[in-house]
């Protein structure tokens, strides 16, 4: 690897992931190979191009490409300014190996707000504390791959299901220092986690990570404002340190948490 070439990768704790890799490439050319899992890739500037299965095709930059799992591929840049993606590797949980077929036949995806939510969840995964919203910003961006290679999937109901909702907030507030994962709510409650988001924000308006950082927030200012430091404080609601604090109250409150007790004195 030249040094004009970079890799980031490693594994967040979010269920059904099993890696998360950044690089950019000028001359490196990926032999054919293989991987266990799917493929996102999300290619941000210059092209790839690439064989499946022997066929050459070209993912181009601001694509979101699947590439399904046991399939040979290669890939190359398209240029000598080479390029610059992002990929995320996922189980079966999130794309049905029945999909692979699919995969083949269209690989890469037409969507131009797929292509902003695989930034968007990519920026989530990068975040240590934020998993919970990785995995809820996961559901809805595989159900939107899963509805482009699977036209039989259907338009999700529209129906509210309250005793749901509850439910999932129920456990959520059992312990909003240990949030549960999506997975795990889905397997008690017995549905899919792309299902309990929906359910979950249509009936209270916002989604299952945001509703424990607000809860988190909202300890957090008590906390405070009985003269506990912010670092001890960020732990002791649940964030991953005090940095992951200070950018969910600014966020939420509009000051950090030192000026909102400065405010209060």
């Amino acid at each position: 690897m030249t040094s004009d070439e970079r890799v980031r990768a490693w594994r967040p704790d979010v269920p059904g992931v099993g890696e998360v890799l950044h690089a950019h490439f000028t001359e490196h050319a990926y032999p054919a190979h293989t991987h266990d899992l799917w493929t996102v890739l999300l290619v941000d500037t210059g092209g790839v191009s690439y064989e499946l299965e022997r066929r050459p095709l070209d993912a181009p930059a601001g694509s979101v490409t699947l590439l399904p799992p046991h399939v040979p591929h290669d890939g190359r840049a398209v240029s000598p300014t080479g390029f610059d993606k992002r990929v995320i590797y996922l189980d079966e949980r999130w794309l049905p190996l029945g999909l692979t077929g699919a995969a083949v036949a269209g690989p890469t995806l037409d969507d131009g707000e797929l292509v902003r939510s695989v930034a968007a969840l990519h920026g989530a995964l990068a975040r240590p504390g934020d998993e919970l919203e990785a995995e809820t910003r996961l559901a809805m961006v595989s159900e939107r791959m899963v509805a482009h290679l699977d036209r039989s999937a259907g338009v999700p109901r529209d129906g509210r299901e309250p005793g749901l909702a509850r439910r999932v907030r129920d456990l959520l507030d059992r312990d909003l220092v240990e949030a549960p994962t999506l997975e795990s709510l889905a397997d008690d409650l017995d549905t899919h986690a792309t299902h309990l988001v929906r359910a979950f924000g249509r009936e209270y308006g916002l989604p299952p990570h945001r509703y424990v950082t607000g809860r988190r927030v909202d300890r957090a200012r008590r906390l405070l404002l009985d003269g506990m430091p912010a670092a001890e404080v960020a732990t002791t609601v649940g964030f991953h340190d005090q940095a992951h604090l200070i950018r969910h109250f600014r966020r939420t409150l509009g000051v950090t948490p030192g000026a909102y007790v400065r405010s209060a004195a």
